[in-house]
């Protein structure tokens, strides 16, 4: 009997500083043979050009399906298409607040409501400092409605070399929440072990 296909995996990029997260996130599931569907946001786009080199059909190659995020009629804006549950990386603090009161206006908040009302993984990488009340009341709230709230907030226990070692562990944080298996860093195994090897770690 043939093993059926991985449900994808629907990736959300927002506005916020930290396009890089989204674009390496795209990159490790390509890497790793999980489908994923893509979503940019309009503000998104024009963060490619002030922290990247990259250009949006470079981006958008990385990932299988690219949508408009004016689509409100798109497959994933539908709780009978299928997916594996959704990482917004970054997510905007206007993100954060639409998917909180469920004001749908765009794909990127529909996508997600409809992961949380399906039951699925909604993944918030909130890219936000400092925060004040208001910020951290539109989180308890979509938490209360079962998003997972994960600001890229890197370890150093794993000893980091670069900016990618710091991307790559809160990016493995995320894939864990989905249930993917990754070697983005390397993990705690208690104190008095064998100290992690120094130097950048890649994916395999």
């Amino acid at each position: 009997m043939q093993a059926s296909a991985p449900l994808p995996l629907i990736v959300a990029i927002t506005g916020a500083t930290g396009v890089i997260y989204g674009v390496e996130l795209l990159r490790i599931l390509k890497t790793l043979g999980q489908p994923t569907h893509l979503i940019l946001s309009e503000a998104a786009g024009m963060n490619f050009g002030i922290e990247t080199d990259l250009t949006l059909d470079e981006v958008r190659s990385l990932a299988d399906v690219v949508y408009n995020n004016r689509d409100v009629g798109a497959a994933v804006a539908s709780g009978s298409f299928r997916t594996r549950g959704m990482i917004v990386a970054p997510c905007t603090v206007k993100t954060l607040s639409a998917i909180a009161n469920s004001f749908t206006a765009n794909l990127v908040v529909r996508a997600a409501d409809v992961q949380l009302k399906e039951g699925r993984k909604l993944v918030l990488m909130v890219r936000e400092t400092p925060l004040h009340k208001g910020h951290l009341d539109l989180m308890r709230r979509a938490a209360d409605c079962g998003a997972v709230i994960l600001p890229p907030m890197p370890a150093f226990y794993h000893r980091p070399k670069t900016i990618m070692d710091l991307i790559h562990q809160s990016l493995g944080k995320a894939l864990d929440q989905v249930g993917i298996e990754h070697q983005l860093f390397e993990r705690w195994t208690g104190h008095g072990h064998d100290k992690p090897a120094q130097g950048s770690l890649h994916v395999v």
